[in-house]
This record gives structure tokens, sequence and C-alpha cells, in this order.
């Protein structure tokens, strides 16, 4: 099955709140559009590990292997897999640099876990510029990171 994925991160200063976004969309074997909505709220934390986490989330979200096109405009996160700095990381034993540790190695650890079942290609979208896919996801970021709870899942189509 092919799956459609744009997430966002937003951190809100600290030790204000953040939160991510996702969105998956997918047509069904019967030709119906699915869109998920997925969204959280934190307080004290990086925009960085909201951006992992909304990507993390969403992959998660599927419950079998799936050939995926994630959006994201965190050049940080699609340049991680596409510039194979995460298959440095690991060989070097989590380390950028000499001896300079990687930062969010959990969320990086639970990321690969998450991606490993299904073919990911990661896309960098460029923010704040009008594009809708972008755009949508800033909406729905936005929302999270301006609350702590999380928000009910919704399932249309």
């Amino acid at each position: 099955m092919n799956v459609t994925i744009y997430t966002d991160g937003a951190a809100r200063g600290n030790p204000g709140p953040g939160g991510y976004g996702a969105v998956l969309e997918y047509i069904d074997t019967k030709g119906q559009l699915h869109v998920k909505e997925l969204s959280a709220g934190y307080r004290k934390t990086t925009n960085n590990r909201m951006e992992l986490m909304g990507v993390i989330a969403a992959l998660e979200a599927l419950n079998r292997p799936c050939d995926v096109t994630l959006y994201s405009d965190s050049k940080y996160v699609v340049d991680a897999f596409n510039q194979h700095w995460v298959d440095s990381w690991i060989r070097k034993g989590w380390k950028r640099g000499r001896n300079e540790p990687v930062k969010n190695v959990d969320l990086w650890q639970r990321l690969l876990k998450a991606k490993a079942p299904h073919q990911v290609r990661f896309v960098w979208v460029k923010g704040h510029d009008g594009h809708p896919q972008n755009e949508r996801c800033d909406q729905l970021a936005t929302t999270a990171a301006d609350g702590s709870n999380l928000l009910e899942d919704k399932i249309e189509g």
C-alpha cells in the first residue's frame, strides 16, 4: 500500500509548550481515500525532538509494511536519511565527529525501528512558503504546540 505522510514539529520556547503534527493519507483496496491526523503537545522540549516524534508517530501508526513518501519541513530529519548521516552515526557509535555525541539517540533508534518494515522516501518541503502540504502540517503542529494533551485521532474517508 502507498502512504503519503506529512509531518511537522513545533517548539514554543522553553519552558513553553511544543508539539508535533502528522497527517497520513492512503487509498484502500476499494479506492477510498483515508486521512489520519496525529497530533500531540509537549512541554519543555526542542523542535528537533518534535520533528522526530512526528515522523515516529506517523510510521508507528502503520499496521503493515507500506511504500511511504514522507514530507517534512525539517531539512535535518530528511538529510539524516538521504545523506546517510544516521548510517555514519551508527558506525561511529552514535558520535557525530570527534567524540561529539549525537543528540536524541533514543528517538533516532525508535525511528529506525518504526521505519524498518517500510520502504520510506524522505522528501524535504520548504516551510513557510505557502506549499499546501506544508501549510496543512504547520496548522496541525501549531494546534498541538498550543496544548499539552493528546488530541483525538480522526479517520475520514
